[in-house]
């Protein structure tokens, strides 16, 4: 048995939960966010047995979309400057995915 860890978008977790459950996955969703855009993410922990591993790894590619997102950095200047903000694309979604190996699973 593996678990796993699968950060993704808030915009793409109601999806990709959906999926999971129709498929019987049990899922836990924990709210998160991320560093570089500060923006809300959904981890997601699963347990799931070695030979499920491929449909699992199907239904988060089709649901965590990847797409690009404006978004403006303030140009560093110096203190006597004025701070100019500059447009930035930026590659967003799609999943982050950890996959551990679990030493024992209980269910009561």
């Amino acid at each position: 048995m593996k678990l796993i860890f699968a950060i993704v978008q808030d915009q793409d977790a109601s999806n990709v939960i959906d999926a999971l459950t129709e498929k019987r996955f049990r899922v836990t969703k924990l709210s998160s966010s991320g560093g570089f855009l500060k923006a809300g993410n959904t981890t997601l922990l699963m347990g799931v047995e070695e030979k499920d591993m491929d449909e699992l790894f199907d239904i988060l590619e089709e649901n965590c979309s990847v797409r690009d997102e404006a978004t403006s950095m303030v140009a560093m200047t110096s203190p006597s400057d004025s701070f100019m903000p500059y447009p930035l694309n930026v590659r967003v979604g799609g999943a982050t995915i950890f996959i551990l190996d679990v030493a024992e699973y209980n269910r009561y």
